[in-house]
């Protein structure tokens, strides 16, 4: 069974960090990629993020230098590092599974909340 299970959002000062993450159930994790998309109110969803199995990188213009992807192979689990947030960060972030970094994702997590607000 395909499970993304993330954790990890919240209520945050502008300026502040947190850290998302998504445990996935191995047989997603050993073959494909993993991101993180977020969806805005009013708004699409949008990648924020994707990182292949070997590592390589794929960010949207607005999280660059502040947000970081990452795996840990061995807990399969992704994480995004989201620092110096933004009001405009505000979103449900959703975890995902695709082919590559740059494929629209086959699989999604049931999303947690980010909000920035003072």
């Amino acid at each position: 069974q395909v499970q993304l299970v993330e954790s990890g959002g919240g209520l945050v000062q502008p300026g502040g960090s947190l850290r998302l993450s998504c445990a996935a159930s191995g047989t997603i994790f050993n073959i494909y990629a993993m991101g993180w998309y977020r969806q805005a109110p009013g708004k699409q969803r949008e990648l924020v993020a994707a990182i292949s199995r070997g590592g390589s990188l794929n960010y949207a213009d607005s999280v660059k230098g502040r947000f970081t992807i990452s795996r840990d192979n061995a807990k399969n689990t992704v994480y995004l590092q989201m620092n110096s947030l933004k009001p405009e960060d505000t979103a449900v972030y959703y975890c995902t599974a695709q082919q590559t970094i740059f494929s629209r994702p086959l699989y999604w997590g049931q999303g947690t909340q980010v909000t920035v607000s003072s």
